[in-house]
């Protein structure tokens, strides 16, 4: 699904000089390469405060740990995502109240939400799913409106672009209250092990959460707020800080891939192909079409006889998951939610891909298709 090696090979003495450098240092925690990470991430988002941490999931925690939340207290958020994003919300013991996805976006639809809203609704958590945004000028809308936190939950859409009616343009990540994003290997960008990111324009909550990421602490032994442990070591900070300058190279790679496969895939009326929001740049950390829930498993074990691997993004809705049986209690009806786990299949996307191997995909998906 991803090639990291062949993109490493690419940078290797950059990348190899970088950990050299930390190895002679000897920081390799909150070592200098940290900050100057921070501060250049900050820059390409254009938002003031970038606090690194351990990975995506933490970063989601802290991010709700930052906000003074009491338990019960209501976080709306999509279904369909990754379980991180509400695996956290019960780890708190917070009460995720689920909103059915945009069936063109896959994002959280976001005329749904204000019918969720209650007296113990505090946030929403937004994802921009699979390298799009969800409608984000909408959502602070009703925020600003209800006076709720919003969580951009951005670990597949680093880089997009979201643009607002009055043709202003923002970074996803950096318009709602605080913004996180992972940095795990097949992200877009990756390092070489686990990794994340918290942003915030509030230089108060930027404080708070800097201090939860390290103990709680204001300075070293003195711990005025519970916390935790999460930082970026300084190895993969080092990784990222040069990757960091190939991330728009990497982007746009990743829409030439994505070109490619709709311009082909598109020639079958029984595949749907990803659609680009009208206020979104998309970065394609997936590429997911939808086909027959009849045929996805068939189509799934014949490109695997072929050697090409796909995978489903996600067989099984987050209201669904075992580990919710005790906190929901709510009877859901998430019918785009649902027919969307029974119907998307990804297909390798990554910046080392060439023509031939798409070339090879494609045929192959459309040979299936033509045979059934």
């Amino acid at each position: 699904m991803v090639d990291t090696k062949n993109q490493y090979l690419k940078i290797k003495d950059e990348i190899d000089a970088a950990i050299t450098e930390v190895l002679n240092n000897t920081q390799y925690i909150n070592g200098p390469i940290v900050n100057l990470f921070a501060e250049h991430l900050a820059n390409f988002l254009e938002v003031k405060y970038v606090i690194p941490c351990a990975n995506g999931t933490d970063a989601l925690q802290i991010a709700l740990m930052s906000l003074n939340l009491q338990p019960g207290d209501e976080i709306i958020t999509p279904s369909f995502t990754y379980i991180a994003t509400v695996e956290v919300i019960g780890l708190l013991k917070l009460k995720p109240i689920f909103v059915d996805v945009d069936p063109i976006s896959f994002c959280i639809d976001e005329k749904l939400i204000e019918s969720q809203i209650t007296l113990k609704t505090k946030a929403i958590i937004p994802v921009h799913l699979f390298g799009q945004s969800a409608n984000m000028e909408k959502i602070m809308e009703i925020a600003k409106k209800h006076n709720l936190f919003v969580i951009e939950d951005n670990a597949q859409a680093i880089g997009a672009d979201y643009t607002f009616s009055d043709g202003s343009i923002k970074k996803t990540g950096t318009i709602g209250t605080i913004g996180i994003t992972s940095f795990y290997p097949s992200k877009n960008l990756g390092c070489f092990g686990d990794g994340g990111a918290i942003c915030t324009n509030d230089s108060a909550l930027a404080t708070t959460l800097k201090m939860i990421t390290n103990h709680g602490q204001s300075k070293r032994y003195y711990h005025d707020i519970i916390g935790c442990n999460s930082r970026l070591d300084s190895i993969q900070a080092a990784v990222l800080h040069v990757k960091l300058k190939y991330l728009h190279e990497y982007t746009e790679a990743r829409r030439k891939v994505a070109n490619f496969y709709s311009n082909k895939l598109s020639l079958n009326s029984e595949i749907i192909i990803p659609k680009v929001q009208s206020y979104s740049t998309h970065v394609f950390n997936q590429y997911t079409i939808q086909i027959d829930a009849n045929k996805r498993q068939g189509l799934i074990d014949y490109l695997a006889k072929k050697d090409i691997p796909t995978m489903i993004y996600y067989p099984v809705p987050a209201h669904l998951q075992k580990m919710f049986t005790d906190i929901i209690d709510i009877k859901y009806n998430l019918k785009i939610t649902e027919t969307l786990s029974a119907q998307v299949l990804s297909l390798p996307i990554h910046t080392e891909m060439d023509e031939e191997q798409l070339n090879f995909i494609t045929y192959e998906i459309l040979d299936y298709l033509k045979i059934k």
